[in-house]
């Protein structure tokens, strides 16, 4: 169908009306009313036979294919934007013939269509950003990268081109003139400040693989103390061990000092690092009577036996004067109770003996001599981490007096009030 039959069939009723004897001016009024009419109309229901066949086609190829893209894209509704385009096409191609009249309304007409493109345009965009994010998600190379923040940034950059577009054409001012770039330079500077830097840090992030999504992490200073979920352009969403979720800067990842516990999660153990205090009065020389019972320790008696052995050994070369027992070498409760602790650890199915296994004496303190644990646990789940290092202590603590030790604890107000109640007694 050529131009001049199209303008023929758009102006019949124009023409129409002149014969009948109308107003010219009514009779173009009313003719481009109408047609404006059978348009809109045609364009409507063209609209949703379009949307719904293109939707359902677009279903029915996704659903052969073995590829997941295309679902994802039917989810993103990118069938559902592309439908429009025909529609609109159809409208922008009779705008011309309709209002030839009415040249203000067609330049308006159109340039609103042309505005209404550009955002389709960038809409489609994001659905295809959406969707190839989606399917980058589901592949075990990229589940744990910040999609997001790469999505949000390219989304920053077609909305401006699209901004710019849409200014260029309503205005007629170039946006590739030195001054517009400066001025648009500027003021983008000023608004995605923090969005810019979110960019950079993401990019950091990423490269440097210094958070991934599902790392636990820990950072005081913002109450985050959970998983990571999300990854996005300005922040980064952690979900507490009770939760509740903490939004973080992202650019605090890469400004601030946190804690990752992934090393630990990747590694073959998770550590056990803490100390029994030792009341330093507890500790002692023993004597043959003492060494003889804690041969009955059966963790511990072939140690016992052994070093017994090397120590009269010694002492008898030495002609050590045993008759006070710090001449010569001797054993001490406390490290007989080290060694019990170490054996203990070694034979605990729980501790894993290939990472790096210790106990160890600190310096000593106002609190007594610090005796430290220092191990890994094969099961790394906080649950049984805990309740493996629990049954650890809870056995060393109870051990403690077999070896004539004595734990350091603060007073308690009932101790302060037994000493006041023997005080008083004493002084009756």
């Amino acid at each position: 169908m050529n131009e001049e039959t199209i303008k023929y069939y758009v102006c019949w009723l124009q023409e129409y009306f002149i014969a009948q004897g109308m107003n010219s001016d009514w009779a173009i009024l009313i003719n481009t009313l109408i047609n404006t009419a059978i348009i809109a109309v045609t364009v409507v229901v063209l609209d949703i036979f379009v949307r719904k066949f293109i939707v359902q086609a677009f279903k029915a190829f996704s659903d052969k294919t073995v590829t997941t893209f295309d679902d994802f894209l039917v989810r993103s509704n990118f069938p559902r934007f592309v439908a429009h385009f025909i529609p609109v096409m159809i409208i922008w191609f009779f705008i011309p013939f309709v209002f030839s009249e009415y040249p203000t309304a067609q330049i308006l007409l159109l340039k609103g269509i042309d505005v209404y493109i550009i955002i389709l345009s960038a809409l489609i965009f994001r659905s295809i950003l959406r969707t190839t994010r989606n399917y980058l998600e589901h592949k075990p190379k990229f589940h744990d990268k910040p999609l997001e923040s790469y999505v949000q940034v390219l989304m920053i950059f077609a909305w401006g081109i699209a901004v710019f577009l849409i200014i260029n054409l309503l205005t007629g001012y170039s946006i590739l003139s030195v001054t517009t770039l400066g001025a648009a330079s500027a003021v983008l500077l000023l608004i995605f400040k923090d969005t810019i830097l979110g960019f950079v840090a993401s990019i950091q992030v990423s490269v440097n693989d210094i958070v991934r999504i599902g790392d636990w992490i820990t950072f005081s200073k913002y109450g985050a103390d959970g998983y990571v979920t999300e990854i996005s352009l300005a922040t980064v969403t952690v979900q507490n061990f009770d939760h509740t979720f903490t939004t973080i800067p992202t650019y605090s990842l890469i400004a601030d000092s946190f804690q990752n516990w992934r090393g630990m999660q990747d590694s073959a153990g998770r550590r056990i690092k803490r100390s029994l205090y030792i009341k330093q009065n507890s500790i002692k020389f023993l004597t043959a009577e003492e060494i003889e019972e804690l041969r009955k320790i059966q963790l511990i008696a072939p140690y016992i036996e052994h070093r017994e052995r090397d120590v009269k050994k010694y002492n008898s070369q030495t002609e050590a004067d045993k008759s006070l027992l710090i001449n010569g070498r001797n054993q001490t409760n406390l490290g007989i109770f080290r060694k019990y602790a170490d054996a203990f650890l070694h034979e605990n199915p729980a501790i894993n003996k290939d990472l790096f296994l210790m106990v160890r004496h600190l310096a000593p303190t106002d609190r007594g001599i610090p005796i430290e644990i220092f191990c890994f646990s094969y099961d790394k789940r906080w649950e049984n981490y805990e309740h493996i290092q629990a049954d650890i202590f809870d056995h060393l603590i109870a051990a403690v007096p077999y070896f004539g030790l004595e734990l350091f604890e603060l007073p308690s107000g009932k101790d302060v009030s037994q000493i006041s109640h023997k005080f008083s007694q004493v002084s009756e």
